[in-house]
C-alpha cells in the first residue's frame, strides 16, 4: 500500500528538514509526502525550495496564512496513495509509528486508524491541564458522535485515501480534527487505534494551539455531529 503523508508546516525552520527525512526512514516502503507550506515568515520556504525534486516529494506553497486545517485541506488535492495521514511538521510525533498504524488497514480490519496518545501502557507525561483538556475534548466527542475514542485530539489520524478524499474539509484552523473525525463516523468508517510514542513541547517550544482554539472545537464538535453540517 502507498502512504500518503501531509505535512502542513508553518514556521518550522528549524524541523522542517528533519521531519521530511525521517518520514522517509519511518519504514513504510511506499511513500509520497505532501509538503504544505502555509505562507511561513521565517526561512521555512528558502529550505524546502533548496530540496532537490525527488518524485515522493510535492511541496505546495499558500501565498497567505490560512492555518492548519486550510493547509490539509490543500494537501488532500494532491494525495495519490491508498492511505493518507497527517504530519506535524514538529517534532512532537514520530513516523516510525507509521508502519504498527498501517497494520490494521492491510489487514482489512480498519478503515481508519488513529495513534492514540493515551492507550498504550508506556508513554512520555505530559502537563495535567494539556491532558485533562484532551480527555475532556475526547469524551464531549464521543458523546455526540457515539463512538468511544480515546484521543480524537491525535495528529496522527490515517485513513484509506477514499474515503479520506470523500471528506468536504471546511474548517481552517484546529476545528480539523474533530471535523475529520465526525465526517468519518458519518461515512460508517471502521476504526482503530494503536497506543503511540509522542513527545510534547511547550509554547516556549513553538506549540501554536491555544484556549480560544478549545472553544473552537467544542463548538466545530457540534456542528459536525448534531447539527450535521456538511
Amino acid at each position: 500500500m502507498k502512504l500518503s503523508v501531509i505535512i502542513p508546516v508553518y514556521n518550522e525552520e528549524k524541523t522542517v528538514a528533519d521531519i521530511i527525512a525521517r518520514v522517509r526512514a519511518c519504514g513504510v516502503p511506499d511513500l509520497e509526502l505532501v509538503v504544505v507550506n502555509d505562507c511561513s515568515t521565517d526561512n521555512t520556504r528558502a529550505i524546502l525550495e533548496a530540496m532537490p525534486p525527488a518524485p515522493d516529494l510535492i511541496i505546495v506553497h499558500h501565498e497567505k496564512n490560512q492555518g492548519k486545517g486550510a493547509a490539509i485541506r490543500t494537501g488532500q488535492q494532491h494525495v495519490h496513495g491508498d492511505v493518507a495521514v497527517v504530519q506535524d511538521a514538529d517534532l512532537e510525533y514520530d513516523p516510525e509509528e507509521f508502519p504498527k498504524m498501517l497494520k490494521p488497514i492491510e489487514q482489512g480490519l480498519a478503515d481508519v486508524v488513529y495513534g492514540s496518545r493515551y492507550c498504550g501502557e508506556s508513554r512520555m507525561v505530559d502537563t495535567f491541564w494539556h491532558f485533562a483538556v484532551n480527555r475532556f475534548i475526547t469524551n464531549f466527542f464521543n458523546f455526540f458522535a457515539n463512538i468511544h475514542l480515546s484521543d480524537v485530539e491525535t495528529c496522527y489520524k490515517m485513513a484509506k485515501t477514499v474515503y479520506f478524499k470523500q471528506v468536504n474539509l471546511t474548517c481552517d484552523r484546529f476545528g480539523f480534527d474533530p471535523e475529520l473525525s465526525a465526517k468519518l463516523v458519518r461515512l460508517k468508517c471502521r476504526f482503530y487505534e494503536v497506543p503511540i510514542n509522542y513527545h510534547p513541547r511547550s509554547f516556549e517550544d513553538g506549540k501554536k494551539i491555544g484556549a480560544k482554539d478549545g472553544f473552537v472545537i467544542l463548538w466545530t464538535i457540534l456542528k459536525f455531529t448534531i447539527f450535521h453540517c456538511k
